[in-house]
């Protein structure tokens, strides 16, 4: 899997592991581990079919092995929840989870759960879009329009097919659980979109990257798939997106040894660096790179995740469309 070297962050770990091998000792991640751990427990998301998902995974995986030299066990969830319960439990060490979904764990665990990288642009951005998709056939060209209508949201837990959008609604007058005919939730953005092609939905709502809202995406659930074959992308139209949305996090649990937490930080960092083709393999633009956050950086994703459930529990009493 490795083109290059690890970079200095692994020759440094590599001439560590000498010296203490000269003295008769072992580096932490060589044999018995890095203070009690024999391996890393990953969960990742089982559903998700993107191709370049899954090389993410075993490039994230490989660099960990070889910076810790403890094996990888990952762990596929079938849905966002999946992944959610595995940290906040302790099942797993570290995970990718967008905002909204590290917003619930926060509110399980606080502070045993930490982000320490995320993606960041070539351009300097740090996260993607929300985008409200339609049938190019419909009569639907604003979010206006879609009133009384049905909806499709993601998952509960999705950061931008849920939770960030229905926030961006509210700011924008538009109560998100009276205003529409009906919602539901797909289970995954390739779901939402398939659901939008066979009319269970008037509109859904996905994540857009690679682009802004004035010169347009690039990369998104139904770009996905129609390069794989599976719609045709003339068949859709965006008419409102909001963001940006912070991208996902790379998180670990903080009752893990600290060397392991510096020991992933560096080595992921380290990835963009010492194999581009690699970093490029896994759906990441040129110029991209891991840059190191904490639980500053989701404070606003928290703070709507809050807001959200209690709007949502005022409004137990009412009718409407609410999911």
């Amino acid at each position: 899997m490795f083109r290059r070297r690890l970079g200095l962050f692994g020759a440094a770990l590599a001439l560590g592991a000498a010296g203490l091998a000269g003295c008769g000792g072992k580096a932490e991640g060589q044999g018995e581990g890095f203070a009690g751990m024999s391996q890393i427990r990953m969960a990742v998301r089982g559903s998700e079919d993107d191709p370049r998902m899954a090389r993410r995974w075993s490039a994230y995986s490989d660099y960990l092995k070889a910076a810790t030299g403890l094996p990888v066990k990952l762990y596929e969830s079938s849905d966002y929840n999946g992944t959610i319960q595995a940290l906040s439990s302790g099942q797993v060490d570290i995970a990718t989870i967008a905002g909204g979904g590290y917003a619930n764990v926060d509110a399980q665990v606080g502070d045993k759960v930490t982000p320490i990288l995320t993606v960041r642009q070539a351009e300097g951005d740090m996260g993607y879009y929300s985008a409200l998709l339609v049938k190019a056939d419909s009569p639907f060209r604003t979010i206006q329009d879609l009133k009384g209508r049905s909806l499709g949201y993601v998952d509960f837990n999705s950061t931008s097919g849920y939770l960030y959008p229905r926030a961006m609604m509210r700011e924008q007058g538009i109560d998100p659980d009276s205003f529409f005919g009906k919602t539901s939730f797909a289970g995954g953005h390739t779901q939402a979109v398939m659901a939008l092609e066979n009319g269970q939905f008037d509109a859904t709502i996905i994540n857009v990257a690679g682009g802004d809202p004035e010169h347009g995406f690039s990369t998104g659930a139904h770009f996905t798939m129609a390069r794989r074959g599976l719609v045709d992308l003339d068949d859709f139209r965006i008419i409102w997106t909001v963001g940006p949305v912070p991208n996902a996090a790379i998180v670990v649990r903080t009752d893990r040894p600290q060397a392991f937490i510096d020991a992933a930080r560096g080595a992921l960092a380290a990835m963009p660096y010492d194999d581009p083709d690699l970093w490029r393999d896994t759906g990441q633009a040129d110029g991209g790179a891991l840059t190191a956050v904490n639980r500053t950086h989701y404070a606003d994703i928290i703070a709507l995740r809050a807001a959200d459930l209690a709007q949502r529990r005022g409004g137990e009493g009412r009718e409407g469309g609410r999911p």
